[in-house]
């Protein structure tokens, strides 16, 4: 069997493909007859043996496999076929994108920032079921639907003629098996319903950067573990992208007449629709339902991350033009139009999110990301490189008034960015940050979208379920899920001085700036903060607020100044 596996160990192999091995053994055992190595008898004898292998001693079977290994092998598998190369056998040496020092980096910053979060969430729920509908009521079929998921459910129902008791007797059957957990791989005695139940409350994440001058995926993290995780969360998953999709509506304003400094009133909104062809009307709540009935200018409105005046840019430029503006960006999925768009109700993946802001800072042109560079053979003749396609979809202005607009998360009173000041390591040297929290209703899914002067990343975080998830503000907002990661990614990038990426300022206007973008810090008085009392108004001697949350209906705004 090992001698026949040598021609081709994939296509050979015992474990994956054990019919195709046996015919190779075989083949090999008629050989040594034919040469006289074994006996006629002995090979009539032996080609009736079944494989028989002992797989008790495998402890992991995707040994050396990825979440990057299976993405390049998507995004070759084209290629192979193209040129008519077998990925697995042509001996073919693939260079990847990816920098080994920043994957490292960024699979340390997601095991430290997840084990937290895993632990805030079991002592968040506890001993309770945290698989609820919009109601907050337990989902009583939740483990039933996902046994039927199981390939196996079909096989037991052909089996047991549909007989649900039976069914039922072999999932609840306990079982030796290793389980993932954050202190180490554990090994348990589980049931099948007692597996669904423990996985279902895992949190995961999908993490991805890319370099927008090259369009070269410098970090890929598909998950927390793949050997118990093998969807990949970057390109696989799509989930909805709460707040972190709004700048598309800003960027649509931006690119149809509007400034930065433009003002609307924070105020209740209602807009007539028609969904359908039946007529419906949308009246969107801010995150802590709460309006300040304030003027404030696209920017801080962006940086503070206000539902209603998003919807009323949405309806001012138009919901259908906000979809056009975030395909021409990048985004692929499929989207809705509908008022809400602009909040983040459509399902997109973490790659499409990346690419989409790599087009601010590559000015205005949308990339096409590669993931390998080069392949050669085994002698090392290049068979082909690889460079990013890129498209001019928006003006050099509109693409670095983007900028200018994401650094007022940082910047503007109440920033939803501004819990990045929790990590001294990102603030020398004058450096800037821009970036966009995201948080989908009822704190399923938490995202952050981080733009630094070289690169672009992606944080996504949330349980596979949706039905699974925190259930407030102080635990459940990207800015505390998603953000962390990023925060303690980049600052181990800035302390590694052989990483290549320093900390800095924006690039300066590649064009001459027509539209007005300096808009002036806005002077908050007591009475329009409309705090409960004098003790809920604190100064702030800096021109910079501390941190706040995006979607914290009791926490304050502060004043950006004395």
């Amino acid at each position: 069997m090992l001698i026949g596996m040598l021609k081709a160990t994939s296509t050979y192999n015992p474990i994956k493909n054990p019919d195709k091995c046996l015919d190779r053994r075989n083949t090999v055992l008629s050989q040594m007859e034919k040469y006289g190595y074994i006996s006629k008898t002995e090979f009539a004898a032996d080609t009736k043996q079944a494989l028989s292998l002992d797989l008790s001693y495998v402890e992991d079977e995707s040994q050396g496999d990825s979440y990057i290994r299976r993405a390049v092998e998507k995004w070759l598998d084209k290629w192979c076929k193209d040129n008519k190369y077998d990925l697995y056998e042509d001996g073919l040496k693939i260079y990847t994108t990816i920098d080994s020092r920043m994957q490292q980096y960024a699979e340390e910053a997601v095991a430290e920032k997840m084990k937290m979060l895993q632990k805030r969430f079991n002592n968040l729920w506890g001993n309770k079921v945290p698989w609820r509908d919009l109601s907050g009521n337990i989902i009583v079929d939740f483990i039933l639907k996902n046994e039927q998921r199981l390939p196996i459910y079909k096989l037991l129902d052909k089996k047991y003629h549909g007989d649900t008791v039976q069914i039922q007797q072999y999932f609840a059957k306990k079982k030796r098996m290793k389980v993932f957990s954050w202190d180490g791989e554990k090994d348990t005695t589980f049931s099948t319903i007692d597996s669904i139940k423990y996985y279902a409350r895992i949190l995961n994440t999908g993490m991805m950067t890319i370099e927008p001058s090259t369009g070269k995926i410098k970090v890929w993290v598909g998950g927390i573990d793949h050997r118990y995780f093998n969807y990949d969360h970057v390109n696989q998953s799509k989930r909805q992208a709460g707040s972190t999709f709004k700048p598309f509506a800003y960027v649509t304003a931006l690119d149809n007449g509007f400034t930065p400094c433009d003002k609307f009133t924070d105020q209740p909104v209602s807009i007539k629709f028609t969904d359908n062809g039946k007529p419906d009307v949308w009246e969107p709540q801010n995150a802590d339902f709460h309006f300040t009935y304030q003027e404030m200018s696209l920017r801080w409105a962006m940086g503070k991350s206000v539902n209603s005046i998003t919807a009323q840019v949405t309806e001012k430029v138009g919901w259908d033009k906000v979809v056009d503006y975030a395909h021409k960006c990048g985004i692929e999925s499929p989207l809705k139009s509908v008022p809400s768009v602009s909040l983040g109700t459509n399902d997109v993946s973490v790659y499409e999110m990346v690419r989409a802001y790599s087009t601010f800072l590559n000015k205005g042109n949308r990339l096409d990301p590669i993931l390998v560079s080069k392949i050669t053979d085994q002698d090392n003749n290049t068979l082909a490189e690889f460079t990013s396609k890129t498209e001019k979809v928006l003006s050099d202005e509109t693409a670095w008034l983007m900028l200018y607009m994401f650094r007022g998360g940082m910047e503007e009173p109440g920033g939803t960015s501004q819990a990045l000041w929790e990590y001294p390591g990102l603030w020398k040297k004058d450096n800037q940050i821009g970036g966009k929290t995201g948080t989908s209703s009822k704190y399923v899914d938490g995202w952050y979208m981080g733009i630094t002067k070289d690169l672009v990343t992606g944080v996504w975080v949330g349980a596979d379920d949706r039905s699974v998830h925190f259930t407030n503000s102080e635990t459940g907002e990207g800015s505390h899920t998603a953000l962390p990661i990023f925060g303690r990614f980049m600052e181990k990038v800035y302390a590694d001085p052989k990483s290549g990426y320093t900390y800095g300022a924006f690039p300066k206007p590649w064009t001459k700036i027509s539209k007005e973008y300096n808009c002036p810090s806005p002077r908050l008085s007591v009475d329009s903060l409309a705090v409960d009392s004098l003790d809920d108004f604190k100064a702030d001697t800096s021109n910079v607020v501390k941190p706040t949350d995006e979607e914290n209906p009791d926490n304050k705004q502060p004043s950006p100044n004395k």
